[in-house]
């Protein structure tokens, strides 16, 4: 073989290796792909919609509804949705006290999150205003946690007749440096990012999730509350793109709001753990409560970022705070169920 066909040869080889390679790779897509629809369609079979649904400027929102009483809406954070509030007991311990209101915030769970808008906290706090004041709420009491917080403080600053108060769990206030937003916002860009939440990002944030939820909770061990939530809920491919977009509005949405602090004319608790590894307690909670005027910074020594589970008794004690200062009568349970709830959330 001379040396002109041998070179010839290797080529021709290597040239074919290209159409082999795509083949497999297209291959390993469209499996990843069924598999990841399969798995979304059986966990919307296994966690149908619990609530209602109110449709608002053309935008489809689910929340869930409980007890009665003042209104108290709860905000939930990225990656998760209303059911977090039920399993780590906060929804259920607050529907003794109040009329709970727990939305799932435009793109999660079960509420749209239409590609037309760009879903800062303060579109958000707009259309959830608009939602509530749809099903008949006049004002009432707003818990957010983590990013919620924002979307919390966004609704406060539009509607301070409307906010009865604040509760502030563990939120991010003011704009740092944060590694996740190079590393978790991929699903949210456009067609590439189409493809791999369709694909390999579900199962990418699947074999991630032991350990994303461990520093959630760190230094506590993760509570075991959490293992009944439906952790392929938050794999969805829509959900995951929710995610993504808030991961990557983190730092602008806190620029933007800590801008407007001081405007803010309503009460509030901010509750935050001293070892929480997700937003540093220092930079973001004490720095807000010195700029609040109306303000009352709970510290929890060794609590992690999933303040509502580790410190439930002191989230409600800043509801009632704050249900006091807004003069809003409580419907206190009787000792008897009040015993069964806790027997409820510790599983006995």
């Amino acid at each position: 073989m001379n040396k002109r066909y041998r070179n010839t040869a290797i080529a021709s080889r290597r040239a074919g290796g290209w159409p082999i390679g795509a083949v497999v790779a297209g291959i390993g897509l469209a499996a990843s792909f069924f598999y990841v629809r399969a798995r979304t369609r059986q966990a919307e079979r296994d966690n149908p919609p619990e609530g209602k649904f109110v449709e608002v400027d053309g935008v489809r929102l689910h929340y869930l509804e409980r007890g009665s009483g003042p209104t108290l809406v709860l905000l939930h954070g990225n990656g998760v949705y209303s059911k977090d509030f039920e399993t780590s007991g906060l929804l259920q311990r607050a529907a003794q006290h109040y009329r709970v209101i727990a939305f799932d915030r435009p793109g999660f769970g079960y509420s749209e999150r239409p590609r037309s808008t760009l879903w800062t906290p303060d579109k958000q706090a707009a259309l959830l205003h608009r939602a509530l004041t749809q099903i008949g709420v006049e004002s009432g009491i707003v818990l957010g946690h983590s990013w919620g917080t924002m979307v919390a403080l966004a609704m406060g600053l539009q509607q301070p007749d409307f906010v009865r108060g604040l509760v502030l769990l563990s939120g991010y206030y003011y704009p740092s440096i944060r590694l996740d937003v190079a590393t978790l916002t991929q699903p949210a860009v456009p067609l590439i990012g189409d493809v791999l939440r369709y694909t390999v990002s579900p199962l990418i944030t699947r074999a991630l999730w032991p350990g994303m939820a461990k520093r959630t909770f760190s230094p506590k061990p993760v509570d075991r509350r959490f293992d009944a939530f439906p952790v392929w809920m938050a794999l969805r491919p829509k959900q995951l793109r929710a995610s993504a977009a808030e991961t990557a509005l983190m730092i602008p949405s806190a620029a933007s709001l800590s801008k407007r602090y001081a405007e803010l004319k309503v009460p509030s608790v901010i509750v935050a753990g001293t070892q929480d590894k997700i937003v540093d307690a220092g930079h973001n909670s004490e720095r807000l409560s010195e700029r609040l005027a109306m303000s009352q910074l709970e510290l929890v020594p060794g609590v992690g970022h999933m303040s509502h589970y580790a410190e439930l008794d002191k989230v409600m004690a800043a509801i009632g705070t704050i249900a006091t200062q807004a003069g809003e009568p409580m419907h206190l349970p009787t000792p008897e169920a009040e015993a069964l709830a806790r027997a409820s959330e510790s599983g006995v």
